[in-house]
């Protein structure tokens, strides 16, 4: 049997989707295919489809992205389960925004029917904040975190509306979020500071900055009406990078992790801490995964997202 005892599991967010997620997944581990039927019927819509067959058009909307994401991955662990041959208790777990639901849900502290409703509502209501208040990200490749401060800092002031950092994903990759304006203006001053790449997401939600705050104020009424519970293991949270024990400590930081900084390098540090020794990506893609080597180049880290990988990893 496997030896879960120094295994990290990673739950990617928004970014990480793409047409034909959890399909091969599904069809081969009716564990996988149930969590897809059950988010169906409770949806109300095929949201199945759209994992698998798209448009991406759609996939990439907010208020769809969220919930598929949070799906495949729940689902992904169901395979996992199946092939483990009995239920999994890693060493830990964390999701990178989104992502951070569905750690909670295979950490036993958010039920899987309560987290794909908190999910889709979360999703609902950042796009409407989006659309209230325009805004954009943008990534800073070599950048560091006192330069990221300063050019945002600077933007802000002369432009008087806020950009922020936004994500702290590794060592020279710092995404910014924000007003427009002041996303561009930051943009110039990096490229005055001899920051040589930057790159302008697209993306029309300005994830974790002030610009999400109506949503934020919304969605704790969600949070406060959801049947949490304390997690059976570690869960590192993105707003604190600190483990989560608590039923209080969970609705703060999902509540503040919408206008806060993701900070994944201090979280997947707190996770090396803990004493993890491999680090399995549970998503459709490996973003997690790549970022791991440039946060500790002696990280072990796998992304599963085929039965294929499932079965490299975890054998059966």
């Amino acid at each position: 049997m496997f030896d879960w005892t120094s295994v990290v599991l990673l739950f990617p967010g928004q970014g990480s989707q793409q047409v034909g997620m959890g399909a091969q997944v599904a069809r081969e581990f009716p564990a996988a295919a149930e969590v897809f039927a059950q988010a169906d019927a409770l949806l109300g819509y095929a949201l199945s489809a759209l994992c698998f067959e798209g448009p991406a058009e759609k996939l990439d909307q907010t208020q769809y992205t969220q919930p598929a994401l949070y799906v495949t991955g729940v689902a992904i662990f169901k395979a996992l389960e199946a092939l483990n041959g009995s239920p999994i208790k890693p060493l830990a777990a964390a999701g990178h925004s989104l992502g951070e639901f569905t750690a909670l849900t295979i950490a036993g502290a958010l039920p899987f029917e309560a987290g794909l409703k908190l999910v889709a509502e979360r999703g609902r209501l950042m796009a409407e904040a989006g659309e209230k208040n325009p805004g954009g990200m943008a990534a800073l490749l070599g950048a560091s975190m006192d330069d990221a401060r300063a050019i945002c800092e600077q933007s802000s002031a002369e432009i008087g509306h806020p950009v922020v950092i936004g994500n702290d994903n590794c060592p020279g990759q710092v995404v910014i979020s924000g007003d427009n304006g002041a996303v561009d203006r930051a943009l110039e001053l990096a490229k005055a500071r001899g920051i040589k790449r930057t790159i302008r997401l697209q993306v029309s939600v300005a994830t974790h900055s002030p610009l999400m705050s109506a949503a934020s104020a919304d969605f704790r009424k969600a949070l406060d009406a959801a049947p949490l519970s304390a997690p059976i293991i570690p869960v590192i949270g993105n707003a604190s990078a600190a483990s989560l024990h608590t039923v209080e400590e969970i609705r703060a930081e999902l509540n503040a992790q919408l206008v806060s900084t993701v900070r994944w390098t201090e979280s997947v540090m707190a996770l090396q801490a803990l004493g993890a020794k491999t680090f399995l990506e549970l998503g459709p893609k490996d973003v997690l995964t790549g970022l791991l080597k440039r946060i500790h180049k002696d990280a072990v880290g796998f992304a599963l997202n085929t039965p294929e990988g499932l079965r490299q990893v975890v054998g059966g």
